[in-house]
C-alpha cells in the first residue's frame, strides 16, 4: 500500500514541474492579448494576471514590471520571426527576386494575419508616450528587421539582379508597405469603402516594388 502511494506521488511530481515551467509561457500569452486588447499605457498586471488565470503575484514572480513583461512578449513573440528569416536567407539558394517575395509573404503570414500585427499597431500608437519602450522595439525588431532586407537587396545588386541603389532606404521601403498593411487592417477595416483583398495587396506591391528595382 505504502508503495502504491509513493509511486503516486513521483508520478506527480512531473505533471507539477511540467505546469510550472509552461507558466511563463501562458503568462506570455495573456500579455500579447491584453497588450494587443488594451494598449500598453491602458493594461495593468492584474488583467494580464486575470487572463492566465493566477494572481497578480504569480505574474511578479516572473517579470518585475509590466515593462519586462511587455519586452518578454516581444522577444518571444516577433524577434523569433525576424530570425526565421535569417534563417531562410542564409540557406535559401535561389534568386533574390524570389527571396524578397518569400520573405514579405512570410512576414505577412506570421504576423499580418496573427495577433502579433497588434503590435506595431500599439508600438505606433504609444511611442511617444514610451519612448524606452520604442527604442527597444525599433532596435530589436525595426532595425534587425530591415538589415536582414538590405542583406537581400546586396545579395541582388552583387549578382546583377537588382540596380543599385541605396540599400537601407530600399530596405525600408520593401518593408513599410506591410507595416501600412497591418495597421490599416485592424485600425480602419470598418472605415474602407472597399475591401480589403490581402492577397491583391501583397501581389500588387511584391510586383511593383521587383520592376523598380530590377535590371531588366
Amino acid at each position: 500500500m505504502a508503495q502504491a502511494v509513493t509511486q503516486r506521488k513521483r508520478r506527480a511530481k512531473p505533471r507539477w514541474q511540467r505546469r510550472k515551467d509552461e507558466r511563463p509561457a501562458e503568462l506570455l500569452a495573456a500579455a500579447l492579448e491584453v497588450f494587443v486588447e488594451k494598449g500598453f499605457a491602458a493594461t495593468k498586471l492584474a488583467d494580464v494576471a486575470r487572463r492566465a488565470g493566477v494572481t497578480k503575484g504569480t505574474v511578479y514572480l516572473y517579470f518585475d514590471s509590466k515593462e519586462a513583461l511587455f519586452k518578454a512578449v516581444v522577444r518571444e513573440t516577433i524577434v523569433p520571426v525576424i530570425a526565421q528569416g535569417e534563417a531562410l536567407a542564409r540557406a535559401f539558394t535561389g534568386s533574390a527576386r524570389e527571396l524578397v517575395e518569400r520573405l514579405v509573404r512570410e512576414y505577412w503570414r506570421l504576423v499580418g494575419e496573427t495577433a502579433l500585427a497588434g503590435i506595431p499597431k500599439l508600438m505606433m500608437a504609444e511611442a511617444a508616450t514610451f519612448p524606452e519602450l520604442t527604442r527597444f522595439y525599433y532596435d530589436e525588431v525595426v532595425t534587425r528587421g530591415h538589415r536582414l532586407m538590405a542583406g537581400v537587396i546586396e545579395r541582388g545588386i552583387k549578382n546583377g539582379e537588382f540596380r543599385p541603389v541605396d540599400v537601407m532606404v530600399a530596405a525600408k521601403l520593401a518593408m513599410s508597405p506591410l507595416i501600412h498593411a497591418t495597421v490599416a487592417r485592424r485600425a480602419f477595416a470598418s472605415c474602407m469603402p472597399e475591401t480589403f483583398n490581402v492577397q491583391q495587396y501583397l501581389d500588387t506591391h511584391i510586383d511593383l516594388y521587383l520592376h523598380g528595382i530590377t535590371t531588366q
